[in-house]
């Protein structure tokens, strides 16, 4: 078999190879983007308000963190004491946290531990659901 024939026979099997995931995409419709931060951060997590400046601690407070925006997302809680935050998402140290403002975001990946402080006035901790 010559190098031109080979080179049209792999051509073509993994042309067939990859059709069928081409039409899944094809029919979904939906944009095909790379993941992002906010897409690694989205979840739920439960844990603790560990302090709070004007109150007291509370024990399992959940958190859902939504992504609504390229390498952004929307934090809430079900305890009325933490505000609903949007932060803007970097990494460094294979962590990924807020870019800036008065939100502290902290999430380890890798141990799925996530740290809030709204406002530098109350702070969140807790791991992934």
């Amino acid at each position: 078999m010559s190098r031109r024939q080979f080179a049209k026979l792999l051509l073509a099997v993994s042309g067939a190879a990859l059709w069928p995931m081409a039409a899944v995409h094809a029919q979904s419709g939906a944009p095909v983007r790379p993941p992002d931060l906010a897409d690694a951060a989205e979840g739920t997590y439960v844990g603790d308000v560990i302090s709070d400046s004007k109150g007291s601690s509370k024990s399992d407070v959940t958190l859902t963190v939504t992504r609504i925006g390229k390498n952004v997302v929307r934090v809430t809680s079900d305890y009325s004491r933490l505000p609903t935050v949007d932060v803007a998402l970097t990494s460094a140290m294979g962590k990924i946290l807020q870019q800036r403002g008065d939100t502290v975001f902290l999430l380890d990946r890798g141990k799925a531990h996530l740290d809030v402080s709204f406002m530098n006035e109350v702070s969140w901790a807790g791991t992934r659901r």
